[in-house]
């Protein structure tokens, strides 16, 4: 038996999700920008409680690993990794695309064939996005980068495949993709700790853990801070 914590905070959306052998008990979640750091142990307190457990009796925690907002890793990650200390628990990383992937396959409205073409996108402001290709059966076609859209972007496989765009990085390029009859927008997603289970149990399974010490989230790029508004 497993009962894995899962924490989603890559992008504004803040969740978390309660696990028992890779099926969901509970969520719960909040798609409001800077709040995870005022919610997360809320929302952690309430999944366990809420289905009658306590702390201990979980088994692992799994975290969503980036790539996404420093800060939202940050606080994820370093509330992930203290539970794990805390409870002498196993550490899970799941990367945040692939599980976006298994989320938008859950999704309503979901249509794909052996040829469509998967591209979760989480916003890196401005027209960059952090993205990444995969097939229906969620396997790696083109690796995680850091890009910048325009209407270049995927030509060497628009025209050979379909291309289902989702997360909150795609609705800001829809205007530039969207000329093309082969790009098609999986409208209303949302990153969700729910997202996780599949992966974290296979790793949790496999017994795939990451050492709590050492581990660091992916930012794919540095950081660069913002100047301070007077």
């Amino acid at each position: 038996m497993s009962l894995i914590l899962q924490i989603e905070t890559a992008t504004t959306c803040c969740s978390v999700a309660l696990a028992k052998d890779g099926k969901i008990l509970r969520v719960k979640e909040v798609n409001e920008r800077n709040a995870h750091a005022e919610v997360i142990t809320k929302f952690i307190e309430e999944v366990i409680l809420t289905e009658g457990l306590n702390y201990t009796q979980i088994d692992a925690v799994a975290v969503s690993c980036g790539p996404g907002s420093y800060t939202g890793l940050r606080i994820g990650i370093s509330t992930a990794k203290g539970l794990c200390f805390a409870l002498n628990k196993p550490l899970i990383a799941i990367d945040t695309l692939t599980a976006m992937c298994y989320g938008a396959k859950r999704m309503e409205g979901f249509k794909g064939d052996q040829n469509l073409l998967l591209c979760p996108m989480i916003d890196a402001r401005r027209m960059e996005v952090y993205t990444a290709l995969f097939d229906v059966d969620i396997k790696t076609i083109r690796p995680t980068a850091a890009e910048i859209i325009d209407e270049h972007s995927f030509s060497d496989f628009i025209g050979k495949h379909p291309i289902l765009f989702f997360g909150d990085g795609a609705e800001k390029c829809r205007t530039v993709l969207s000329k093309n009859l082969e790009t098609h927008f999986l409208p209303d997603f949302l990153n969700s700790a729910s997202h996780l289970t599949e992966l974290a149990y296979q790793k949790f399974t496999n017994k795939q853990f990451e050492d709590v010490a050492l581990f660091e989230p992916y930012y794919l790029k540095d950081f660069i801070a913002g100047k301070k508004a007077v």
